[in-house]
């Protein structure tokens, strides 16, 4: 019904700065919410960053101050800006997508939609 792809991943340079991108195209509903989630190896996923249709964004403890989320509704997209990347930010970012929510949701099985993943590698 929704499908999510993401792109912009890559090896980097703690420090560095990287964009992921995530296009959703199907039966898409701007009163949604578009989030980026990481899993680590041998860790769980977890939420990193949202952002509502109407622009309202929440970020983990881990990232806020560092990391932006945005969305465009008409382009069906939405962008994860990571800034000042550490190593331990190394993981498989995924873009999530929840139906008909305005409020913010932070677990996994919140959402209704996902990207495959795109690798981030933040080396020291």
């Amino acid at each position: 019904q929704v499908r999510l792809v993401e792109s912009g991943g890559g090896l980097v340079q703690a420090g560095a700065s990287l964009r992921l991108s995530c296009v959703a195209s199907g039966q898409t509903v701007t009163r949604s919410i578009m989030a980026w989630f990481r899993q680590a190896p041998g860790k769980e996923r977890e939420f990193v960053a949202g952002i509502t249709g109407s622009g309202n964004t929440d970020y983990a403890d881990s990232v806020t101050d560092r990391f932006s989320v945005s969305r465009d509704n008409n382009k069906n997209t939405a962008w994860l800006e990571m800034h000042s990347l550490k190593t331990e930010d190394t993981a498989v970012y995924y873009c999530a997508f929840a139906n008909f929510r305005g409020r913010m949701v932070y677990s996994v099985r919140m959402y209704d939609y996902w990207g495959q993943g795109t690798q981030v590698t933040v080396s020291s």
